[in-house]
């Protein structure tokens, strides 16, 4: 116990010391935050430097224990060749985040660099081994255990937005798996935990808001990363068929800010790689907190995590699946307080037969292509589109060509039934190809929404592949005359 104890002092020392040191080099080079005004909201350029000094710390306190302490010989036992290969693969990380932090990295490349070191650490024996309870074959085992350490690894990057948020969550995530180690009597685990939490809560010092350094992605990366094997090494001594819980909660927060990220970003259709500024922490700004009390609120989260994560360590046979389910109702009820328009909209349209209608508009889509595709001129195209506009619930359509109307009435003529039945029309006209225009009419009812407009593309895309209406509307003479012979 004082080994651990010790670990965790000198690692704190360490990087009280070496910080400034790093700090001020990084910013002599110029490996600096540029405030933005949008997602970066600092007041003025601050190093990223935080990588550097918490590797060394921990690398540090671990050598010198092993020098000055009458069991240090021994600590190399519990340093088992698993956390050679794993530290080993956070080299690599911190290296990534170095060069990232540097001259930047593309996010692709920097994801396969992850991964490489990911297996690694598998390679090593960082490995998911059993999924409720039951042991699984390597083949389902290591494509989990990339995931989830790619995940963890991102998890912290991304939540690292706000002075002090990263470095206080990879705390608190820290310090659970500490005492479960402890706990759980798995010495090899919180030796290899202290260090890192010594080193997290001396960087700590001048991460805090106003913050004096940034973590950079050398750090983030780095501290998600080891976060993530570490909670594979804790569950692979869980005995308990919820064994895997426990460490997802003791990251629930940064695990949660990574989810709704990438689930905002394809709800949205936008790259999942692009950044923004609708993360957990920017939400809770708009709110009106400040940054200080953004951070503090998050810590409280961490704690709160952290309680039902041991709880679900200790007790897992008792309360096991109870704690689950408070995890995931609390999960529930922070996204609802976050009030994400994304997941809104998208509750909306699951709700008020959304997903119904766009099946529905989908298979008219497909009856459509299938009608048109045997079309050749102008006239035997227009059943297919009239059909399709009267299948989305347009009470009148007309085609406008050089030499014909097709529809009901014309442009100056009289309205049709179905217009003056309505109380209130929406009129669209649209230029679908070069002298061809469609012109739509739709009752403005609150009940009925307007579908969506890509069928007017599909209706583009299947008329400009027609060859012979292409002929039709550049000899408008010559398909006048073609009509007026086929109507004697």
């Amino acid at each position: 116990m004082f080994a651990i104890f010790f670990l965790g002092l000198i690692a704190c020392a360490l990087s009280l010391l070496l910080t400034p040191v790093v700090r001020q080099i990084f910013f002599t080079l110029g490996i600096v935050d540029h405030p933005d005004g949008e997602r970066k909201l600092h007041a003025r350029a601050v190093p990223r430097a935080g990588g550097l000094p918490i590797a060394i710390s921990y690398a540090g306190s671990i050598a010198i224990a092993m020098m000055v302490l009458p069991q240090g010989s021994h600590l190399a036992v519990h340093h088992a060749p698993i956390f050679v290969w794993l530290f080993a693969a956070a080299a690599l990380i911190l290296f990534t985040g170095l060069v990232d932090d540097a001259v930047g990295m593309r996010p692709l490349p920097k994801l396969a660099m992850q991964l490489v070191a990911a297996a690694i650490a598998c390679y090593g024996g960082v490995r998911i081994m059993a999924l409720a309870g039951q042991p699984i074959s390597p083949w389902l085992g290591v494509p989990l255990t990339l995931f989830w350490i790619v995940a963890c690894t991102n998890a912290l990057n991304l939540i690292d937005g706000l002075d002090g948020l990263a470095t206080g969550v990879g705390l608190f995530a820290t310090l659970t798996a500490l005492t479960a180690a402890c706990l759980g009597d798995n010495i090899g685990l919180a030796l290899a935990m202290a260090p890192l939490a010594g080193a997290l809560l001396g960087f700590l010092r001048y991460n805090f808001n106003p913050a004096s350094v940034f973590l950079g992605d050398s750090g983030s990366l780095t501290v998600g990363f080891l976060l993530g094997c570490f909670a594979v090494i804790w569950c692979q001594k869980a005995a308990t068929l919820l064994g895997m819980a426990a460490p997802i909660i003791s990251l629930l927060i940064p695990l949660m800010d990574v989810s709704m990220s990438v689930a905002r970003r394809f709800l949205s259709n936008r790259p999942i790689f692009a950044a923004d500024g609708r993360h957990m922490h920017h939400r809770l700004l708009a709110r009106g907190l400040s940054p200080r009390a953004v951070a503090l609120v998050l810590y409280t989260a961490c704690a709160a995590a952290a309680v039902l994560s041991l709880l679900d360590s200790v007790l897992s046979r008792q309360l096991g699946g109870a704690v689950v389910v408070i995890a995931v109702l609390l999960a529930g009820a922070g996204i609802r307080f976050l009030a994400y328009d994304e997941f809104d909209i998208a509750r909306r349209i699951a709700m008020n037969r959304g997903f119904r209608r766009a099946v529905g508009e989908q298979l008219c889509l497909r009856r459509f292509e299938r009608g048109i595709a045997q079309a050749l001129t102008l006239e035997e195209c227009w059943p297919p589109i009239r059909d399709l506009c009267y299948d989305l619930n347009f009470q009148a359509v007309r085609l406008f060509s050089p030499t014909r109307v097709f529809g009901e009435g014309d442009a100056s003529g009289p309205a049709s039934p179905a217009e003056t039945q309505a109380p209130a029309l929406w009129r669209l006209e649209i230029a679908l190809v070069p002298n061809l225009s469609l012109i739509l009419h739709r009752q403005c009812d609150e009940r009925d929404k307007l579908p969506g407009m890509g069928f007017i593309r599909i209706i583009q895309q299947s008329l400009e592949g027609k060859t012979a209406v292409r002929r039709q509307l550049s000899e408008p003479k010559r398909a006048k005359a073609l009509a007026a012979v086929m109507g004697s």
